[in-house]
């Protein structure tokens, strides 16, 4: 008996074994596709991880449905990894099959409702809708659910297919169905009898008295002498042809009809950048050159590296010279970035240099873009030779990785919070590597904690830049006193005097400004000034943010809203104030303060679509925009060379967060927005507003001191046990039932606390203790660098075990987050 270990796209942290024939046996290989049945009447695309020749003892192996792939689609450096990740982030495997693989290659099953076979039916014992079914199958041998609902006018059909299964007239099959779709062109051509110098003349007579006809012809022949190469002629799209004679499709379908055209498709690759390698060789400036050359010795000894140059040192030219060196050799390159707003500006600055060598991947794609991407790099395709992406491009297929770009290390993007695996980019890019046997380029002008400990260690390599390139000065950062100037009656809205006549003489001088406010809508709470009501989320334990552009009150965690209030709901009365303000409250005041000027936002309101962010960053890059207000958006390497002021609207709303990275993670944004200022030539300016201008962290930033800040915090978390120093496991609990959720968490924690010899904290309530109707409890483990992790998280899953035997508990929702940023 033969037999395949298989993954599933369910959140099931076991594989499971599945039948195959002799010939089924030999043929299958390891990272191939299989549709297997799993449950009653469910079948699923798995992955096959093993072959072998074990029977399980706990069940009965079923026979796999079909195989998908002639060759495997997953690498076996792939599964090792995803496997890694399953078992250090403490997931299901089924999690991390289901995120890495694009969608449109997961096929789904849908349910075929079909007639039974040689069975009489009485039609007079149907009723009116169950009659119109079977009549519909009497035309067609099966029926999707939406046919049904199409034919019957209504959503809830199930009722009505539930009647005709009890009375043995249907019967429900699963069917698979194909997502991907390959792109096809249409593309026409003159039929051959047109061909000869008789063909023409008949081909005149033939259109006479058709002139739109005899117009499109004519310009095909136009289109035909105009795209003539050396290769030969090239083919005529239908869509070009429409465009170059202003005709519609109906005339060309005449002309096909006719048989005057013949209509042809080609398979097309969605993503075709065009684009030439530049001739020119990119040099280097001396202290760029210092540190690419140290990058290159550090890499003979060290896997990893972190390269830490101040905002605007040139970092990237650094990348792009490294990237050169490895594609001499034949490898491909992995370029990791926080944002996707950040590949739209870098694709550009690639592919000005690489040509078409250059790939992306990331969630604003469509599955079948996806899937063209996946396909170009599994098989070693010259156009994705360097892959840009967010996250989740590291689940790529790669086959001979040289080189793995973190840029932007720092960035708490890197980390996925929701839905599982939890995994940090970063830290899981350094395992992939391990397995290639390439080399991780961390870069950052803010370091995160970890990475600089670990380069201090010694355990990376670590190069510094210290200068901006073309030794442009590092800005001048200045602190406003916002309640000096609140006392002093000097504040216009949320704009001081001092940041108003810098925003003035900034415009004056024709250059740009950034404002910078980390928080979206018009403002986070509206309350009612006679009784002090403000309105809540009916989900979720938070205030409502006022969105003034839709006139509606939103929450930023479960999606509810309701339009505005006129009147408070709690005492009717009409007076309703706003508290706090966001990123379209600061643009509302622009407007209002400089009537002259071009402003636009940059926020997840404004950059919603597949080419939301390039709209505005392009924008705004071509000096059509004089002002541009955005959230932490901004703060990752964005390059605009005409800005020379900066403006932090608010510093402190990001120094007093409940968490422990909360000084770390300020100066982190506050040095990123500060250094998109001055980037060309002239110095530009900083000007942080704050209520608190002598906190320690703003007078780091203010001085650009990193390592006052990394030593400072050094010492809180070593006194306080936190990374570096400890590794760190948050354990959430949720349920909808209060009580049950409180005696869950307390008997966890205290079994915990029992069980592991290290600090257990809990069970905490957080800040927002309540989404979606659900209510929260965290337990926090913080296991000692010197303890072996591995152990650890046995005993933990084993306690998660028992908490789940336990019938009551059996109903709370528990989410492990390891390594929890």
């Amino acid at each position: 008996m033969y037999f395949v270990e298989v993954i599933l796209p369910l959140s099931l942290a076991k594989t499971f074994t599945y039948r195959v024939s002799q010939t089924e046996y030999e043929y299958i290989k390891k990272g191939m596709r299989v549709a297997v049945p799993f449950g009653k009447s469910k079948i699923y695309t798995a992955l096959v991880i093993d072959l072998h020749q074990n029977q399980p003892q706990l069940y009965e192996a079923k026979e796999i449905h079909q195989i998908l792939d002639e060759n495997p689609i997953v690498t076996q450096i792939q599964i090792t990894h995803w496997l890694w990740i399953a078992s250090y982030y403490m997931c299901a495997i089924g999690d991390v099959y289901r995120c890495a693989l694009p969608s449109a290659l997961l096929l789904e099953s849908e349910t075929v409702i079909a007639q039974k076979t040689a069975v009489y039916v009485d039609e007079s014992l149907l009723s009116d809708e169950e009659y119109l079914v079977y009549q519909a199958l009497q035309q067609q041998s099966s029926l999707k659910v939406q046919d049904i609902m199409a034919i019957l006018n209504k959503k809830n059909i199930f009722p009505v297919i539930q009647k005709l299964i009890d009375k043995n007239i249907l019967v429900l099959q699963e069917e698979m169905i194909e997502n991907y779709k390959p792109k096809l062109v249409r593309y026409v051509r003159l039929h051959a009898k047109y061909e000869t110098h008789d063909g023409l003349g008949q081909l005149l007579e033939a259109l006479k008295n058709a002139h739109k006809q005899k117009e499109i012809v004519l310009h095909y022949f136009q289109l035909c002498a105009s795209e003539k190469t050396q290769n030969g002629q090239k083919p005529i799209t239908v869509k070009k042809l429409i465009e170059a004679s202003k005709s519609t499709a109906t005339v060309i379908k005449a002309l096909i009809e006719k048989e005057i055209f013949e209509e042809y498709f080609i398979q097309e690759d969605r993503i075709n950048f065009a684009g030439k390698s530049a001739d020119t060789d990119l040099q280097l400036s001396p202290a760029q050159q210092t540190a690419f050359t140290e990058i290159a010795s550090s890499f003979t000894q060290k896997e990893v590296c972190l390269l830490h140059g101040v905002t605007s040192s040139g970092k990237t030219e650094i990348y792009i010279k490294l990237i050169e060196t490895y594609l001499a050799t034949g490898k491909q390159v992995l370029y990791l970035l926080p944002e996707i707003a950040l590949t739209t500006q870098l694709v550009g600055r690639l592919r000005a240099h690489f040509g078409n060598k250059v790939a992306v991947f990331h969630s604003k794609y469509s599955n079948n873009e996806r899937v063209e991407v996946w396909n170009q790099i599994l098989n070693n395709s010259q156009k994705a030779q360097i892959t840009i992406g967010a996250r989740s491009a590291l689940f790529l297929p790669f086959q001979n990785l040289g080189l793995l770009i973190v840029d932007e290390e720092h960035e708490q993007t890197f980390k996925q919070v929701d839905p599982a695996p939890r995994y940090h980019a970063r830290d899981a890019a350094i395992v992939l590597a391990h397995s290639h046997g390439s080399k991780v380029l961390l870069g950052s002008a803010t370091p995160s904690l970890e990475t600089y400990f670990n380069a201090q260690s010694g355990k990376y390599g670590l190069v510094e830049i210290t200068t901006r390139y073309g030794n442009v000065q590092m800005p001048k950062i200045e602190l406003v006193d916002l309640k000096d100037k609140y006392f002093r009656k000097k504040m216009s809205g949320h704009f001081s005097d001092f940041l108003i006549e810098s925003i003035t003489a900034a415009l004056a001088l024709g250059e740009q400004v950034i404002l910078f406010q980390n928080r979206r809508g018009y403002s986070p709470i509206m309350e009612c000034i006679t009784c002090g009501h403000v309105p809540h989320c009916l989900q979720c334990d938070v205030s409502l943010t006022y969105h003034k552009h839709k006139n509606q009150l939103r929450c930023h965690y479960c999606g509810y809203s309701m339009s505005k209030p006129s009147h408070c709901h709690s005492c009717s009365s009409v007076d309703l104030t706003t508290k706090g303000f966001g990123t379209e409250q600061i643009e509302q005041e622009l407007i209002t303060l400089f009537p002259n000027a071009k402003t636009g936002r940059m926020d997840q309101d404004t950059t919603r679509g597949k080419y939301g962010f390039e709209k505005i960053i392009d924008s705004f890059k071509n000096r059509e925009m004089d002002i541009l207000v955005g959230t932490q958006m901004l703060a990752k390497g964005l390059d605009f060379d005409n800005v020379s002021l900066v403006g932090i609207m608010n510093a402190d709303n990001m120094l007093y967060h409940p968490d422990f990275r909360a000084f770390e993670r300020s100066f982190q944004m506050m040095t990123q927005v500060a250094g998109r200022a001055g980037r060309s030539g002239k110095q530009g300016n900083v000007i942080i507003q704050t209520y608190n201008p002598n906190h320690n962290t703003i007078q780091q930033v203010t001085a650009a001191n990193y390592l006052a800040m990394y030593k400072e915090q050094l010492y809180d978390r070593q006194i306080y046990k936190y990374p570096p120093y400890f590794k760190i496991i948050k354990v959430t609990l949720k349920h909808r039932d209060f009580d049950k959720l409180k005696e869950g968490a307390m008997w966890l924690y205290q079994v915990m606390s029992q069980n592991l010899n290290m600090p257990v904290l809990g069970p905490e309530e957080p800040a927002i203790s309540r989404i979606r109707n659900e209510y929260i409890r965290v337990i926090i483990i913080k296991i000692p660098q010197n303890t072996a992790i591995g152990g650890t998280k046995k005993t933990i899953q084993k306690i998660l075990n028992s908490f789940e035997a336990v019938a009551t508990y059996r109903a709370i929702k528990v989410v492990l987050n390891v390594d929890f940023y």
